[in-house]
């Protein structure tokens, strides 16, 4: 009697139709496949189509209503503003060379790049030359070249208070008072944003500004 072949086993991976079995024989029960299978593989040389991406899911108004919004995102905690303080430098100088010392001042800082209106320049004694030439034209001629604001501008300690903030002040300690010196130095400190430059006796400032200035 011949020997049937055996019927080779077709795996649940495999599709389309089942082989015929030989006849006299019953054909087993095909088993259910699990899901959806994925799509097969291109063959070599197929051109396969561009992949589609998958569209995000519909979302109802209701939904979208309910749905929490995303808040700002926190930043790195800036540290708590503290009060700006002027650089404080000093220049030795005697009361009589004091003027000729700031005017150096004032030339370095525009040899530097500084913009001659961020200076202003303060005395305690004697009158600048140039305030004393400019006030003989009148105050009105002299505030104005002030409110102008693109040259230095010099002050008596007298008046000071008047002037605007410059990021730049020079102090020139020729003379007045102590009560003078240590009043034009509490105004100059407060009207300097970033840089504070004395002219002077060392000891007859540092006392004053050891006061609290």
């Amino acid at each position: 009697m011949p020997l049937i072949p055996e019927e080779p086993q077709i795996h649940e991976s495999a599709q389309g139709p089942r082989a015929t079995p030989a006849s006299g024989r019953t054909a087993p029960t095909p088993r259910p496949v699990p899901g959806p299978r994925p799509a097969a593989p291109s063959r070599p040389g197929g051109r396969p189509g561009p992949l589609r991406p998958t569209p995000p899911a519909q979302r109802s108004p209701r939904d979208a209503a309910a749905a929490p919004k995303p808040g700002p995102k926190p930043g790195p905690k800036a540290p708590a503003a503290a009060a700006a303080t002027p650089q404080i430098q000093l220049i030795p100088a005697s009361a009589q060379g004091a003027l000729d010392a700031a005017e150096e001042a004032v030339d370095l800082l525009l040899d530097s790049g500084r913009a001659p209106g961020d200076v202003l320049v303060i005395t305690t004694g004697e009158q600048h030359p140039w305030a004393a030439h400019e006030l003989s034209f009148g105050e009105d001629s002299y505030w104005g070249q002030h409110d102008a604001g693109d040259d230095v501008f010099y002050a008596d300690a007298a008046v000071a208070d008047r002037a605007a903030e410059r990021p730049v002040v020079v102090v020139a300690v020729n003379g007045g008072t102590e009560a003078a010196a240590a009043s034009a130095l509490s105004l100059a400190h407060s009207k300097a944003g970033s840089l504070l430059i004395v002219c002077g006796d060392p000891k007859r400032i540092n006392s004053v500004l050891g006061a609290g200035v």
